[in-house]
């Protein structure tokens, strides 16, 4: 069993700053990569950033200096500051993991976070 606590989403300003963490729990054998996703409204889900286990980040472009992933592998925890907010911005975020349980996972699978609404609005 993998579980997410997830955590720093709410109401924020144009031009504000919300820092995102999710820490993984469980009988986790090895996790290669974690990110965040969003969705938005009438939208199709989008990888927002990734951050893989040799340190290796990926950005969606429309964010790109704005937001920056982080990772501490000793709590399998990963943060997204999200800084200049925008409108466009709003959307549940949902953690993500890519990893091997111990025991159980033959091939390392993706492993979901519940979300967490983000809403930029004036």
């Amino acid at each position: 069993q993998v579980q997410f606590v997830e955590s720093g989403g709410g109401l924020v300003q144009p031009g504000g700053s919300l820092r995102l963490s999710c820490a993984a729990s469980g009988t986790i054998f090895s996790i290669y990569a974690m990110g965040w996703f969003r969705q938005a409204p009438g939208k199709q889900r989008e990888l927002v950033a990734l951050i893989r286990s040799g340190g290796k980040t990926d950005y969606l472009d429309s964010v790109e200096g704005r937001f920056t992933i982080s990772g501490d592998s000793a709590k399998n925890t990963v943060y997204l500051q999200m800084n200049s907010l925008k409108p466009e911005d709003t959307a549940v975020y949902y953690c993500n993991a890519r990893l091997r349980r111990l025991f159980t996972d033959n091939a390392p699978k993706d492993y979901w976070g519940q979300g967490t609404q983000v809403t930029v609005s004036s």
